[in-house]
């Protein structure tokens, strides 16, 4: 069964491995995610060593089609957000 790493999980490690309390191990984990999320939106790249890469990348508006009823529809200009994993993680789960 495949389970969900969340910020509580994380922030549970953090508390095994450093002994820091869980509610400092969380607003640790909220502080990193927001501090992400800022830098994005401010289209910067950031790049964790030994993770990846993430990257806000401009897409276009097209025209698009529901596979369902064939109906065309124009799909709106947005910013989306990509990742490129780092050699060591695609090493690690041996996607090389």
């Amino acid at each position: 069964m495949k389970k969900t790493l969340t910020k509580y999980y994380l922030a549970e490690k953090i508390n095994i491995e450093l002994g820091l309390p869980k509610s400092e191990s969380l607003s640790l984990i909220s502080s990193l995610f927001e501090t992400i999320v800022e830098q994005l939106d401010k289209e910067n790249i950031v790049k964790i060593a030994g993770f990846g890469t993430f990257k806000v990348r401009k897409k276009n508006k097209r025209i698009g089609r529901n596979p369902k009823t064939g109906i065309e529809a124009e799909i709106s200009e947005r910013r989306v957000v990509t990742y490129h994993a780092s050699d060591k993680i695609k090493n690690k789960i041996n996607i090389l």
